[in-house]
């Protein structure tokens, strides 16, 4: 069969850029690709499958934010971490009495940033030996099984809480567990199935599935603790995820190669854009890698980003509800409309990046570097402007919906850049730059607690602007020390086709 891939030739012209100003267009010698039909395509099949599970990975990590606001008692809230009386009242009149049935638990503002920040305890070990595991065996099994796991945890969350604060600190360690294998199986699995000039659009599709996932699951939270109680949260979200395994086990493959459905024209473009892109090397060249400064530029622009979006996932709900003072039910919604706005980010910005590199001729590592400036810093500058307006609801809500929207670009500036210095090492890279990066949700919201001990707007400023100056570091690391080539060591006879 002839390839539908011709004149295969060093591109890119990434070297050529390394030596020009760091955000000027190189002009370069583009590879034709002629590519495979989208709709009903096996890799966009996939792109929507790993979306929806995205979708369950994030619904079953943010849903406690939401319901522990109700599984709290009130009065052990005002007596350790003061609601905030700066901001008038600012609620919806109540048509429907608050359900009140579920337990309340005496727990002190440090119980709970310790019940919300032991879930990346476990999250944390697992991203190396999930990216290994992936890399050398498939990430199919692995990241469906990590979500089946957490999403059987999570069905236990209303008689691990009965148990107590050990209890529930223990499971939540164990969802992370389950949890921290997806992100660098998923990578490895894009590794065989991306073509180069596709990955914007079919990691950014496949990634938005966790920002739609915050956006319906944290309102939706807010609903079932309003009308039922937070019990029910956990119980919905677990069968959500049993179900959606169910349907990846059936429906996905590792490779193009084992795929029962996908059409040999698929296959054969798929292959013939990544052969000269992996490497034959059966061992993982550790030291090589590991002094590879693109790949900690990735690391400090994943830790910085992960500092805002970690604090605000955690945080989001309890900054409503103790300072701007929204009720648990507008909370959850409110929480929910700057991920709506990330989410169409991604998606859009995903057809704007490949859109530049393969219409455009624009290289990879300028693509790389604006969308992560825009990623970084334009969120940066809208956190700060949101914690120095002061009781103005709408104009908060509004400049944390366009930060957290911003952040979008990222999916694909640093965020996909694995797969362009390495894409055979590329779960083990996101192994490595997500365990730096899952630092944050670890130590933020219990920085950003201790901060705030009177939830005043005055304290909230400065987690704020923590926060943004942390990104504007990372942006300005990446764009300085960031590469867009397929990097010397990840190539078995280093030569071949530069991404």
């Amino acid at each position: 069969m002839k390839s539908p891939v011709s004149d295969l030739a060093p591109s890119d012209g990434e070297e050529g850029s390394d030596r020009t100003p760091l955000l000027q267009r190189a002009p370069r010698a583009e590879t034709v690709f002629i590519s495979a039909p989208v709709c009903c395509s096996a890799r966009y099949n996939l792109a929507f499958l790993s979306f929806f599970g995205f979708f369950v990975l994030y619904s079953l990590r943010v849903n406690l934010s939401v319901a522990l606001v109700d599984m709290v008692d009130s009065n052990t809230t005002a007596k350790d971490n003061r609601t905030s009386y700066e901001c008038a009242e600012h609620s919806a009149p109540i048509k429907v009495l608050h359900n009140q049935t579920g337990k309340k638990y005496r727990w002190d503002a440090e119980t709970q940033g310790w019940i919300l920040g032991s879930f990346f305890y476990g999250y944390i070990i697992t991203q190396i030996p999930g990216g290994y595991v992936a890399s050398r065996s498939g990430g199919k099994l692995l990241l469906g099984f990590g979500i089946f796991a957490t999403a059987i945890f999570t069905l236990f969350t209303p008689l691990a809480a009965d148990f107590g604060v050990g209890a529930l600190v223990a499971l939540r360690a164990l969802e992370g567990l389950g949890e921290g294998v997806t992100y660098p199986a998923m990578h490895a699995m894009w590794s065989s199935w991306a073509p180069p000039l596709e990955r914007s659009k079919l990691l950014s599709i496949s990634y938005a599935g966790a920002q739609l996932g915050t956006v319906v699951s944290l309102p939706l939270s807010g609903v079932i603790c309003y009308y039922m109680n937070w019990t029910y949260v956990f119980y919905f979200f677990g069968i959500v995820g049993i179900i959606w395994f169910i349907l990846w086990i059936c429906l996905v493959s590792d490779t193009p190669e084992t795929h029962k459905t996908i059409t040999p024209y698929e296959k054969e473009y798929i292959l013939s854009s990544l052969k000269n892109q992996l490497s034959s090397q059966k061992s993982v060249p550790w030291i090589p890698m590991l002094k590879s400064l693109p790949l900690w530029a990735i690391v400090v622009a994943h830790f910085s980003y992960n500092w805002t979006f970690y604090t605000l996932l955690t945080l989001l709900p309890t900054y409503m509800k103790e300072v701007l003072r929204f009720n648990i039910q507008e909370n959850g919604f409110l929480s929910a409309v700057p991920y709506l706005g990330c989410w169409l980010c991604m998606i859009l910005s995903g057809q704007a990046a490949d859109n530049l590199r393969a219409r455009w001729n624009f290289s990879t590592l300028w693509v790389r570097r604006v969308f992560s400036l825009i990623g970084m810093i334009g969120p940066a500058i809208f956190l700060v402007a949101a914690g120095f307006i002061g009781c103005d609801y709408s104009l908060a809500v509004a400049f944390l919906t366009i930060s957290t929207t911003l952040g979008g670009f990222c999916s694909s500036g640093f965020s996909i850049n694995h797969l362009d210095i390495a894409p055979s090492y590329a779960g083990i890279l996101l192994g490595i730059t997500n365990t730096f990066a899952t630092i944050p949700g670890m130590i933020g919201p219990i920085i950003a607690r201790s901060l705030t001990p009177e939830n005043t707007i005055g304290e909230w400023q400065t987690v704020f602007c923590i926060a943004a100056a942390i990104n504007v570091f990372g942006a300005i690391f990446f764009t300085l020390f960031a590469k867009g080539e397929v990097q010397n060591w990840a190539i078995s006879d280093h030569q071949g086709h530069r991404n």
